[in-house]
């Protein structure tokens, strides 16, 4: 399921060699959406993960009697930021109430939009084996307001081969758990299927291990998703820990080219490489999980908003949501930028409102706004940058948020006279404010990974 990323992210050139194209697996785009968000600004991009929990095929020895319809059992957006360093995986709970749009039929033909269902039930519609890849594709679109460059779909026999194909991954238990925990019908405890501590799963214990929902946590779908992401974060840690040698990569590739499904955009060897290259320089410690943010409706799970809306902005503007970007101080190389100096804004054109507009932005990522009105005149070709005495680093950073020039006054002060040419680094203005309901449940990699047998213990 979420391993799928790992492999994307750490082929390198192993692909070229492997001769793949015989063995990947791709959807159709015909069920893609044609009116869709904008792409992700200045180098950024965003990766759809559907685990799928389909009895067909291999899958039924795995996952248990079932029907051979196609549903999603784990649902990941990762955004990749510019530079292609650093990303953001946002779980979507399977149990959400969700808008689902029009969807294409195994037929052809396309279905009605449907309001307040189940956002996995988006996987099953034209109940077909293999599932509907392109309509969760369209609903994480719609929900998210996100451009979804690349999808790869997990099913049970693609997660049990990535996990075996990396000599298996750490995992902490906080309790045992027995046969008897999953199936409160049983008269005896039955066989220890998790002994309580650190342990390496692989294969079906660790399919296992991210899909239990009783004897764990709280038994919620929620609680599951804390693991998967801490599974996530170990299996990231154990790639890097093994060495990015030929050796240690091929089996990891042969096992996700062989069992996971992609999007056209990645159908090809020669295209898995070139997106893995782009990736060469990714580093883990930059990866941080975090869940939509959501509160119960019943049984099931509503999506808060503004919240929620709050967390995409931010990321289609490719702002960090790590807990090491502040409000109040901005990453330019190793060093942090102050914020603290007021700003004042001026409209230096004939654009009704902009000087307002642009200083609650600039608000939205930190700065101190003051004066908020019209230049002495309104035919500034280029936004300009005027700053005081000891006022540079700021005004740097500031120039570069509003491509503008920058130019030295001598009183103190920084001020920003908009001109014609006026705009966001990328085109794309500044989310809000992240709400504590995002940064409050941001985890790293190694926070993930290090915590969970408390996390799991405290229901947190």
């Amino acid at each position: 399921m979420t391993a799928s990323v790992v492999a994307l992210t750490l082929v390198a050139g192993i692909t070229a060699y492997a001769k793949l194209n015989g063995k990947i697996h791709t959807f159709s785009s015909a069920g893609i959406s044609r009116t869709r968000p904008k792409a992700a600004p200045a180098g950024g991009e965003n990766i759809l993960l559907i685990g799928s929990d389909t009895r067909s095929g291999n899958n039924s020895k795995l996952g248990g009697a079932g029907d051979a319809v196609g549903r999603s059992d784990t649902t990941l957006v990762v955004h990749i930021y510019p530079g292609h360093t650093r990303a953001v995986a946002v779980s979507i709970p399977r149990d959400s109430l969700v808008t689902i749009p029009a969807c294409r039929l195994p037929d052809g033909h396309w279905t009605a939009p449907q309001n307040n269902v189940m956002f996995n039930s988006a996987f099953s519609v034209g109940q077909s084996p293999q599932g509907n890849p392109a309509c969760t594709l369209n609903t994480v679109e719609k929900l998210t307001g996100l451009k979804i460059d690349h999808t790869v779909v997990a099913n049970f026999a693609g997660f049990a081969a990535l996990s075996k194909a990396v000599g298996g991954v750490p995992v902490c238990v906080p309790n045992a758990v027995y046969q008897g925990d999953l199936d409160p019908n049983r008269s005896t405890r039955g066989a220890l299927l998790f002994r309580a501590g650190k342990q390496q799963v692989s294969g079906d214990k660790a399919l296992q291990y991210v899909r239990i929902r009783h004897g764990l946590g709280d038994g919620s779908d929620i609680g599951r998703i804390q693991r998967q992401q801490a599974f996530l974060a170990s299996l990231i840690m154990t790639i890097r820990s093994r060495g990015l040698t030929p050796s240690h990569l091929l089996p990891l590739v042969n096992a996700a080219t062989a069992n996971l499904t992609f999007d056209p955009s990645l159908g090809t060897a020669s295209k898995l490489l070139k997106f893995a290259m782009s990736l060469r320089n990714f580093q883990p410690s930059h990866v941080n999980f975090v869940t939509v943010p959501w509160q119960y409706a019943g049984a099931r799970v509503d999506i808060v908003q503004p919240d929620a809306d709050h967390l995409f902005q931010a990321l289609q503007a490719n702002q960090p949501i790590d807990t090491q970007h502040k409000k109040g101080s901005q990453k330019s190389g190793s060093a942090s930028v102050s914020k603290s100096v007021p700003v004042s804004v001026y409209n230096g054109t004939t654009t009704t409102g902009l000087a307002g507009s642009t200083g609650t932005r600039l608000q939205g990522i930190g700065y101190t706004v003051g004066t908020i009105g019209n230049a002495p005149r309104q035919d500034y070709a280029q936004t300009e940058v005027q700053y005081g005495p000891g006022e540079t680093a700021q005004a740097k950073a500031l120039a570069h948020t509003l491509s503008a020039k920058l130019r030295p006054m001598q009183t103190s002060g920084i001020k920003v006279i908009l001109g014609a040419q006026h705009g966001w680094r990328g085109g794309h203005a500044p989310a809000q404010p992240l709400p504590s309901s995002v940064t409050g449940h941001l985890r790293s990699v190694g926070s993930a990974k290090s915590n969970l047998c408390k996390n799991l213990s405290d229901g947190r």
